[in-house]
Formats: C-alpha cells, sequence, structure tokens
C-alpha cells in the first residue's frame, strides 16, 4: 500500500536533514564533539556514527612525511570483513573529502595481505578470529588501526569504537600508540573514553600498594567536565613516586591526578622505574 504523499515527503525531508547534520559536522573541528552528541541522539545509523569516527581519526591523526610524504597520493581507508553496506556508507561519507592534499580512498578488503597497502584498517567484529594474526603481520607502528570488538586493543589494537550508555564512543590503547608513528594531541586523547580496565593500568609490574583515588575538582563538576587525564610516574626504589610527568588531558583534570599520584606507594624494588597511569574523571 503506497505511503500518503505527504508522509513520504517528510521522511524524505527527514533523510535529508540527517545527512545535512552529518556533512556539517565533519566539516568542522568539533565534529568529534558534535558526533558523539549525534549518537546520543540518535539522528544516524550506527555504520554512519562508525563511519564519521574513522574520517575523524583519519582526519585528526598527525602523520610524519615517511608515512604521508607531500603529493597527491590517496590515503587508503581499507575495512577489514563485514558487509558490503558498510563499505558503502563509508564511502559516502568520505566522498570528496581530502586529508591536506590526499583524497581518500576507501578498499574492502579481502585478506591480511592486502592490510599493508593502507594507512588506516578498520577491522569489522566478523574478524575477531584473526585479528591477532593480522596485526603481529603488519609494522602496526605504520597503520592506524582501528577495531570495534571489546578484545581489539588487548589484540593489538590502536583505538577501539564502543557502545557505553546508549552511544558510540572510542577507546586508545596508549601502549600501542606509544609504539607507533602516528600521534595524536593532548585534546584529541582527552575525548577517549577509558578503556575498562583504565583506572587499574598503574598496577603493572610493580604492585600498587597505596592508592589515592583523585579528587574531581569542585570547579570541574560546575563545568561538567569529564575526560581522562594521563601521566607517567618515576617510582623510585623505595616504592615513591619521585616525579610526574604530564602526558595529556585538561589542566584541571590532569592536576588532580597528579597531586593523587604523588602520593601513591608501590611495593619496593631493585631499581627505579616508571608507570603510565590513565584515570578517566565524570560527574557523578
Amino acid at each position: 500500500m503506497a505511503q500518503p504523499k505527504g508522509r513520504a515527503e517528510g521522511e524524505d525531508r527527514d533523510r535529508c536533514v540527517r545527512m545535512g547534520f552529518l556533512r556539517t559536522a565533519l566539516s568542522g573541528s568539533l565534529a568529534i564533539l558534535i558526533l558523539m552528541g549525534c549518537a546520543r541522539a540518535q539522528e544516524a545509523s550506527e555504520y554512519q556514527i562508525k563511519a564519521a569516527y574513522i574520517y575523524n581519526f583519519a582526519k585528526s591523526a598527525q602523520w610524519p612525511p615517511s608515512l604521508l610524504p607531500d603529493g597527491t597520493a590517496p590515503l587508503v581507508i581499507g575495512v577489514l570483513g563485514g558487509d558490503v553496506e558498510f563499505v558503502n556508507v563509508l564511502t559516502g561519507i568520505v566522498s570528496g573529502k581530502s586529508i591536506g592534499t590526499h583524497p581518500i580512498a576507501v578498499k574492502h578488503l579481502n585478506g591480511a595481505d592486502d592490510l599493508k597497502c593502507c594507512n588506516v584498517v578498520f577491522f569489522r567484529a566478523s574478524e575477531r578470529q584473526s585479528t591477532r594474526a593480522a596485526i603481529a603481520s603488519l609494522n602496526s607502528g605504520n597503520v592506524l588501526l582501528v577495531g570495534e570488538d571489546p578484545a581489539f586493543l588487548g589484540d593489538g589494537g590502536t583505538i577501539n569504537l564502543v557502545m557505553a550508555r546508549g552511544k558510540i564512543q572510542f577507546e586508545v590503547a596508549q601502549d600501542a600508540l606509544d609504539r607507533s608513528s602516528i600521534q595524536f594531541s593532548s585534546k584529541f586523547l582527552s575525548l577517549a573514553k577509558a578503556h575498562p580496565d583504565a583506572n587499574q593500568q598503574a598496577e603493572g609490574p610493580r604492585q600498587l600498594r597505596v592508592k589515592i583515588a583523585p579528587e574531581y575538582p569542585t570547579i570541574a563538576k560546575q563545568m561538567n567536565l569529564k575526560g581522562a587525564a594521563q601521566v607517567e610516574a618515576t617510582i623510585g626504589r623505595d616504592g615513591t613516586v619521585t616525579d610526574v610527568r604530564v602526558l595529556g588531558g585538561h589542566p584541571l583534570l590532569v592536576d588532580a591526578l597528579v597531586r593523587a599520584v604523588k602520593q601513591w606507594k608501590y611495593q619496593p624494588a631493585a631499581k627505579d622505574s616508571t608507570e603510565l597511569i590513565r584515570y578517566s574523571f565524570e560527574p557523578q
């Protein structure tokens, strides 16, 4: 049965508004923040939001000249696994866009052998059984690895898209990023959702014996400020924290984390060591 003309025209207008919203969001420097709001409002499909995130990851990355030299060679985003519908959505999102002088190309990959020709690879969840081996076959420091499976960061991935509180967010594996030739600004990293075990990441090779939780700054609560702060702590042989170096995050949140970490105590060891500590702040 045919839909009434008015209703059909209304649905067409709504569809155009949604796509227009995405195109507008992608053109601005705050695209990721806008897309988070878009995900929260459910104004776009899951495929559209994930595709937009992937475009923004490529756009926000600090590509070294060795990986993206001057010229007009395309920046290739590969999609490993999954259906062709997502590839079509991603192609539509990046159509006509470029990173610097490099137009963006999208490839649907057939297997791990195709990964080396890409600058960015998105691993669909359907490939979870082969993801670890595929990443191991790469010089992963030269390719931005993005996934959507809970185990992806543990398999060696760099950025993972996750569903949290009804919206799509992203997590970053700092150790993988540290090994990579591709870097991101501290502002970008502050937008990442803390990995489920992020608040316990300090408990690495040396056991953490005394841990003081960072106090959420009152002014940060008033500003509804949230995000992750990251520092590197130097641990003396006696287990005390002798130095804390800021790696990224909003200054208010970083200051709170630094003050707390300086009070932490680790188990004694034969020599000094360093610990990467990442803590997520969210209003209660």
